[in-house]
């Protein structure tokens, strides 16, 4: 079964603020399995746009990372966020099919 994968950019306005949605998340980024893979480090954007931090959280499965989303839990976390940054935010399903060379 494919993993699923949160890819998000995001833009901090309020710092401080941010704060309060990381203590949030971290009870529904465990209890859906979450684990980041990327978390703001260094980057560079050689085509199209972005924001000011990345962010790839990895789960067990697509329907992990949906379920993860729409928690009651990610959605009270949400409401920490909104009012102190800006996201984009995409919901993939993993890929394991052929890869180039194999």
């Amino acid at each position: 079964m494919p993993k699923g994968y949160w890819m998000a950019t995001v833009d901090i306005a309020d710092p401080e603020g941010y704060k309060a949605y990381v203590a949030a998340n971290a009870e529904p980024f465990r209890k859906y399995g979450a684990k980041f893979l990327v978390r703001a480090g260094r980057y560079e954007n050689p085509e199209g746009a972005t924001r000011t931090r990345q962010v790839i959280l990895e789960f067990p499965s697509y329907q992990a990372a949906l379920d993860c989303w729409k928690s009651p839990e990610y959605q009270a976390a949400i409401k920490l966020r909104a009012p102190v940054s800006t996201i984009d935010l995409a919901i993939v399903e993993g890929y394991d099919g052929a890869q180039p060379g194999g």
